[in-house]
């Protein structure tokens, strides 16, 4: 008996292992960093305007349109399926990058790198479904530590590559590992539950006190909590419970509606809507400006006549967003009254330093600001995840995070469409950092005032 508790309690190694090989293997893409100059030079032969106004743009429309409904499907088919979607998304985008030509190929070069993203909930959410609560926080780090060491190696060898071994940029699209990614993918074991469609039963799902979840202290949102006395009756049955034998349109239908209730539910705290709404306007603003800084950085300091850094400046970017990340557990600090003034702060300091990418003509002070950026954003979204997932159950905790990507997204689709797309003012890429700069300046003052707000009432209380 003993020995097959002890079986059992290893059986996370596993998927776990094979997860972070798939999770490397997807991550390392060493062209990445200098995808504009690819897209821009001799190989593909295409204009800055028709790589910022007409192809880009793709991914966050595709990206958009198949977001929700590959949320429902990786849940009812169990993660393992879309997984191996997005392992053959990876292999058509770096295909059709390597050997198509034209804007309509760039163009689905971007729908199915859209899908790619689109189809990453089920990266980060099989893991839930196959290791019990207790290991729910060592494989999480394990899962995003991988994919951040990855994305490292893979911008330091492709700046090793260009400068001092002089690959073409043809040649560095060539060295990928997606192909490796897809075949990981096989021999991850098909999950038998999932956190909605498939749920065995409430008690699996609900984080108790004695579980790896975070747990919660007296401050935590009567709308969102979840006693033992009153589980049945808050949430009612699983919707698989509900369901019963009925037709499958009906359980999606029961899932829905159990949705759209706990999204009420949780978006009825206070605390919970503010630091939602900052993670949906900075996370949209944030994807805006990766996916153009290679333009910015292209501008500053054309590839065809300059040396190009770009795989160094991200390396060291994404070295400090981890770095920034894992201070934030030694941060002793009361967010629930100074969280919201340092929301204000680093938002202030993101302005900055994309006002400074507009002004400056100067490509190191052009990295220079990026670095800030990202290292402030990333510090920030760590403490918004921290800060909403300790209110959450695990179930609320994944649909409260895919739906506020969600609003990201659309607010990052309108960004598109009135500042880069063709269709819309169609502004040149200086400009843009202009209006990017100024809306992270909107974000700020909203939350400056707000801290203000809370820091008056708790001194007349």
């Amino acid at each position: 008996m003993g020995c097959w508790k002890q079986e059992e309690s290893n059986t996370w190694i596993f998927p776990t292992l094979i997860l972070c090989l798939y999770g490397f293997f997807y991550m390392m893409k060493p062209s990445e960093p200098f995808l504009t100059p690819y897209l821009t030079g001799p190989d593909k032969n295409l204009t800055v305007d028709e790589v910022t106004n007409h192809i880009f743009p793709v991914w966050t429309y595709s990206y958009l349109a198949l977001l929700f409904p590959v949320f429902l499907i990786t849940d009812y088919v169990r993660y393992k399926p879309v997984l191996l979607l997005q392992g053959v998304s990876f292999i058509v985008t770096w295909l059709l990058l390597l050997f198509a030509h034209g804007v309509a190929a760039m163009q689905a070069v971007e729908f199915f790198y859209g899908m790619a993203t689109a189809t990453e909930v089920a990266y980060y959410a099989y893991i839930y479904s196959v290791v019990s609560t207790d290991h729910y926080q060592r494989v999480t780090s394990y899962c995003r530590s991988i994919t951040l060491v990855a994305a490292t190696v893979a911008a330091v060898l492709g700046q090793l590559l260009v400068s001092l071994a002089d690959v073409s940029y043809f040649h560095l699209n060539a060295i990928t590992s997606v192909s490796l990614a897809f075949l990981c993918s096989f021999f991850l074991p098909m999950p038998q539950k999932s956190m909605f469609f498939h749920r065995k039963d409430v008690s699996e799902t609900l984080p108790g006190p004695d579980k790896g979840v975070p747990t919660v202290g007296a401050d935590r949102p009567s709308s969102c909590q979840e006693d033992e006395g009153s589980v049945s009756a808050d949430r009612g049955p699983a919707p698989e419970q509900q369901a019963g034998n009925a037709e499958p349109q009906n359980r999606v239908l029961s899932v829905l509606v159990q949705l759209s209730k706990d999204l009420r539910d949780c978006y009825s705290s206070r605390k919970l809507l503010y630091w939602s709404l900052w993670w949906a306007l900075a996370t949209a603003g944030f994807n805006q400006v990766l996916n153009y800084i290679q333009v910015l950085w292209d501008f500053r300091a054309p590839s065809h006549s300059s040396a190009v850094y770009n795989g160094a400046v991200e390396a060291i970017a994404t070295f400090l967003s981890s770095v920034t990340s894992f201070v934030v557990q030694y941060m002793k600090i009361n967010w629930d009254l100074f969280g919201e003034l340092a929301l204000g702060i680093f938002s202030a300091i993101d302005a900055g330093s994309l006002l400074l990418m507009h002004f400056t003509t100067n490509i190191w002070a052009c990295y220079a600001g990026y670095l800030i950026f990202k290292a402030c954003y990333m510090l920030l979204i760590t403490i918004a995840t921290f800060q909403i997932a300790v209110n959450l159950s695990m179930e609320r905790y994944a649909l409260m995070f895919g739906f506020n990507n969600f609003v990201a997204l659309v607010i990052q689709t309108i960004l598109t469409v009135v500042v880069v797309d063709s269709r819309g003012l169609k502004l040149d890429i200086v400009t843009q950092f202009l209006i990017y700069g100024s809306y992270f300046a909107v974000i700020a003052g909203i939350f400056l005032i707000r801290s203000i707000c809370l820091l008056v009432s708790s001194k007349c209380k």
